[in-house]
């Protein structure tokens, strides 16, 4: 079979994983239907699951994992990319955490509950951890670890402010720590299960910043041996973990920006585990002798940010324009072989306050011009800035989007490629003026909760926002302090917001596709987490 012939369903089956066959039943709304995720969006939580366990007594083993891109730096509050995450969770961990299914667990907490008759909540600690500085965990450090997010007075303004929504601070108990909310904060358990890294509050306060973004020193199952610039990190397994240690002795983390690349070094025994692989190079990697392809639908939707700020992007009716003059499905079929979905607003399907009446725009190059005209913008000419390597066939699809726009007959648009470093640069600064107008980027939302998309990248005061709507942030607030349908409802309204507003041109939700070393035991993750202490060796 050529391999650009390879469809979705073949995919699947040269896949291989009853896994993942069933996390695409669950994700793209489109097949068979229903749900392999569970989550807690409050109340009191206690449970007798444990984190994953490694394979113990197995054989030691070296593992290599490539990424698209290396981190920019080892500050674990210091960041808002995923690759640099996956680095991150080896070394170090929160108070709660998710199983490859979403389900929220314990780990450096044993026991969380809601404060009775209180805006707060209180996390009773773990005995017995260790920092790779073999220090004991403390609740002061937890406590100084939230606060550094939350706070900006506490060391730095963290880009990881909003990911703690409703938090506004913590202090450290007997053995536990309690957390402050400006309110109910319905989702305070969710955000702790995906974010916040524990950070040892000495450690931290003895240590520059360019210190403290060139080394690590975490509680998780590997500490760090060494790290290279823009080359590769080392991590060694940690022996002194509060779990079993891990199979592998060591992870090397190294990054390729092109996807051809990375398969070239899997096929040739440099990598066990690379990421993103193309549609026409599944075939390659399923017919080697040596590795195989692993995938699942991701928690992360492509689109194209708008600044709402400057023209003509600040015109709604050419904003929607954009979206009617792009063929959604022509890219998912012939850019991403059918490796993708169609997205209608920033909510994917599964997601607390996902819309289900809301469609995709409808490709209409004759309504998109007519739009254009309406906006006042004909003739403007506009350029997109887009990552190379990051995600799945990032730049074909910019490209392709472009093209798409280009074949009106009064927009003329082009492509910029961007260092995804660079561009995220411009992302974090705070400052919407810093932002390119036009840009392709991915959102992952491992707490699968649509309030957070929205209100990281969409509400006025959102850290990441190229928006301002009045209406949609008065949702957003109200949401904020509601529950259950209520709230879901809500998210529902301001996704009908959003789709009528077209903030966004709205792209697909990315397929997460990984070649494997053939002897290794790995599944991949929806949240796109890549965790080495879950890997075995056959």
């Amino acid at each position: 079979m050529p391999s650009n012939t390879v469809d979705r369903r073949t995919f699947l089956k040269l896949s291989g994983g009853a896994a993942a066959t069933m996390a695409l039943a669950g994700c793209t709304g489109g097949d068979t239907g229903g749900t392999t995720t569970t989550t807690d969006s409050g109340g009191t939580g206690t449970t007798t699951d444990t984190t994953t366990t490694a394979g113990g007594g197995q054989q030691d083993f070296d593992l290599t994992i490539t990424q698209g891109s290396l981190p920019a730096g080892l500050d674990p509050h210091d960041h808002r990319e995923t690759p640099t995450e996956v680095v991150m969770l080896h070394v170090y961990e929160g108070v709660l955490t998710r199983d490859a299914d979403g389900k929220i667990l314990e780990s450096l907490a044993t026991e969380w509950e809601r404060v009775e008759g209180e805006n707060a909540i209180t996390f009773q600690l773990r005995d017995g951890v260790t920092f790779h500085n073999g220090d004991e965990l403390t609740p002061e450090d937890v406590a100084y670890s939230i606060n550094r997010i939350v706070d900006d007075e506490v060391g730095f303004a963290s880009p990881q402010s909003d990911q703690l929504a409703g938090v506004t601070g913590a202090e450290a108990m007997d053995g536990a720590v309690r957390v402050m909310n400006d309110g109910l904060n319905p989702i305070v358990f969710s955000e702790f299960a995906t974010y916040c890294d524990i950070m040892q509050q000495s450690w931290v306060e003895d240590r520059s910043q360019a210190e403290i973004a060139g080394d690590m020193n975490g509680t998780g199952p590997f500490q760090l041996e060494s790290y290279t610039e823009d080359e590769e990190v080392v991590l060694i397994r940690y022996d002194d973990y509060w779990q079993e240690p891990a199979a592998a002795a060591s992870v090397t983390f190294r990054g390729a920006a092109e996807s051809s690349t990375r398969v070239n070094q899997l096929l040739a025994g440099e990598t066990d585990i690379v990421v993103n692989v193309p549609p026409q190079e599944v075939q390659r990697v399923n017919d080697s002798d040596n590795a195989t392809i692993a995938a699942a639908p991701s928690t992360r939707l492509l689109f194209n940010a708008l600044r709402y700020d400057v023209e003509p992007f600040s015109s709604k009716e050419f904003r929607q324009a954009l979206n009617y003059a792009v063929d959604l499905n022509s890219i998912i079929q012939n850019v991403l072989g059918g490796f993708g979905g169609p997205t209608s607003q920033p909510t994917l399907p599964n997601f607390v306050g996902y819309n289900p009446d809301l469609s995709p725009y409808e490709y209409d190059p004759e309504r998109a011009a007519e739009l254009v005209e309406q906006s006042g913008h004909a003739g403007v000419e506009i350029e997109m800035h887009t990552p190379v390597g990051r995600y799945l066939k990032d730049l074909e699809i910019a490209e392709a989007v472009a093209g798409f726009i280009n074949d009106l007959p009064n927009v003329t648009a082009t492509v910029r490629q961007r260092d995804f470093g660079s561009l995220v640069d411009e992302l974090l600064t705070g400052n919407i003026e810093d932002k390119p107008p036009w840009y392709l980027i991915g959102w992952g939302e491992a707490t699968f909760d649509g309030g957070l998309v929205m209100t990281a990248l969409l509400k006025s005061d959102g850290a990441l926002t190229t928006f301002s709507n009045e209406e949609l942030d008065q949702l957003l607030t109200r949401a904020g302090n509601e529950e259950g349908d209520t709230r879901a409802q809500t998210l529902m309204d301001a996704n009908a917001l959003c789709h009528e507003e077209a903030p966004w041109i709205f792209l697909n939700q990315q397929y997460s596709v990984y070649g494997v070393n053939s002897a290794l035991n790995w599944e991949a993750r929806a949240d796109e987490r890549i965790d080495a202490y879950a890997i075995t060796k056959n």
